[in-house]
């Protein structure tokens, strides 16, 4: 974000018009305490938050942005949770506040801005609350500012937490001790469509609504990337074949990104996927101890459903009812051709984001080299890798720390585990690493591969730093946490 130059505010949204929406107003909150403002992404919007004051006036009292949304916005969606249908959703304790066009400097001549939403979570009841309090759980706020902080440094496509603040009141919750401290937290994001937008039309019938609203996700959502032809419509098919691809792919590229994270979103429902391929939305996320594909964040999803190593399917199955929302549009439409591309799209995807986890590249790549046997190469490595950490159990993030530079570094050697890896079990990824060198030797002179021990969030560690505000309000180890997690931002 810090890249981006000009920002413009934006009433976008007004162009799908109230079918889409419904006008709300904030809560009256006792308090407002920051406890989290993130100054570089509000410089990056161009926006005047010159004190506390001015912060406070437009994130927990909500008074509209210069030139913005004159008033907060629920957005409508269905979606399916759990595989089970549920018609009775939509922005329950959130809202669409403002929005933005965003110019980089790397865009073409007559590219349409980057469309950004700022949204909330925890700031009231909607028509959409379900006899709910709209409130969020302070716990909550700092999980999720904790969880969007490590994956923008990981390189996962994620919403930003913008700040939070608290607010004073005492919330009633079954999952943590009750009465537990509330806040209200906005979210920086690439948009608010969620496939189950889509699906809220598609079950009510609202044909022309799902060609209005595709149109618009074309336009703002993926210009860089809308091969159409000048004289496409949203009445042809073409159009929306185009579309579910486009999502689809990006959908296939974050999925391959939580997972060389080794990070488990925990709910994937289609109301918490975004057309644009951007994770949001975290409440029982994890990251994984060690490797184990049936490790599950939600305490609730005791069939696993939405574990880790089911992420691609669950992914890909939300993709399918996309689809088939789309199809009620366009009867015409043909989904097989992009659900045969999914799973290439992820492999595809894995390999590339594994070698930039580790810094690698292959000795067969380059103008020279031979593309299959590189192929090949990656592929063995990415198998003896996971192979050994599932015989060994391994810390993951420790042993993607060890292994980074690969050879040349010979990092491992070095590392509190070393002796694991003389393990049999690490026998055919070491050989498999000497086909291997680093890729960017430059980046092997930052501080952070200087240390022994990685940046880490397990769910031990976010406990005691929770620990510390609930009983003393202690917030030092939670911005201790922050800077660490940013310290080391762009080595991946």
């Amino acid at each position: 974000m810090s890249s981006i130059s000009n920002a413009t505010p934006s009433k976008a949204i007004h162009e799908l018009g109230p079918d889409f929406f419904d006008a709300v107003r904030a809560a009256e909150f006792p308090q407002g305490i920051a406890r989290f403002l993130n100054k570089s992404e509000a410089l990056a919007l161009n926006l005047q938050l010159n004190s506390a004051a001015d912060w406070e006036r437009h994130f927990v009292r909500f008074e509209p942005l210069p030139q913005n949304l004159p008033e907060p916005l629920a957005l409508r969606y269905h979606g399916h949770q759990f595989r089970h249908y549920n018609p009775d959703l939509g922005d329950g304790r959130g809202f669409l506040f403002a929005q933005f066009l965003q110019q980089t400097p790397a865009q073409p001549p007559g590219q349409l801005p980057r469309l950004m939403d700022l949204g909330t979570k925890g700031s009231g009841q909607t028509p959409w609350s379900r006899a709910g309090d709209g409130r969020l759980t302070l716990k909550g706020a700092m999980r999720e500012a904790l969880a969007t902080e490590l994956l923008q440094s990981l390189g996962v496509n994620t919403s930003k937490t913008f700040c939070f603040f608290e607010t004073g009141e005492k919330l009633e919750r079954g999952d943590e001790p009750s009465p537990t401290r509330s806040a209200v937290l906005t979210r920086l994001s690439h948009g608010h469509i969620r496939f189950g937008t889509f699906q809220r039309l598609a079950y009510l019938g609202q044909t022309e609504n799902i060609k209005k609203l595709m149109s618009y996700c074309l336009r703002y959502y993926f210009s860089d990337e809308n091969t159409l032809p000048p004289d496409s419509t949203p009445e042809n098919t073409e159009a929306a074949e185009h579309f579910l691809k486009l999502v689809s792919d990006r959908s296939a590229r974050l999925v391959a990104e939580w997972m060389i994270a080794g990070f488990v979103h925990g709910v994937l429902n289609t109301d918490n996927m975004n057309i644009t391929g951007e994770s949001f939305d975290y409440g029982p996320y994890r990251f994984l101890p060690t490797y184990d594909p049936s490790f599950t964040a939600a305490y609730f999803d005791q069939q696993g459903l939405y574990c880790f190593g089911r992420q691609p399917n669950a992914v890909f199955w939300n993709v399918q009812q996309l689809a088939a929302s789309l199809m009620k549009a366009y009867p015409q439409l043909n989904p097989t051709p992009t659900f045969e591309n999914f799973s290439e799209v992820f492999s595809a995807s894995v390999a590339e984001i594994f070698l930039k986890r580790l810094n690698l590249q292959t000795t067969n790549s380059g103008a020279e080299g031979d593309p299959q046997l590189a192929s090949q190469q990656t592929e063995a490595l990415l198998s003896s890798f996971y192979q050994a950490l599932e015989v060994t159990q391994a810390p993951y993030e420790q042993t993607c720390f060890d292994f980074w530079g690969g050879i040349e570094l010979r990092r491992w050697r070095s590392s509190p585990q070393s002796a694991i890896y003389s393990q049999p079990a690490f026998e055919d990824f070491l050989a498999a690493l000497q086909n291997f060198k680093i890729a960017d030797p430059e980046k092997a002179k930052h501080s952070y591969w200087q240390r022994k021990t990685p940046c880490t969030l397990l769910i031990d560690q976010i406990e005691t730093i929770w620990s510390e505000i609930d009983k003393k309000d202690d917030w030092s180890a939670f911005e201790n946490k922050i800077s660490d997690i940013r310290s080391w931002r762009g080595n991946f």
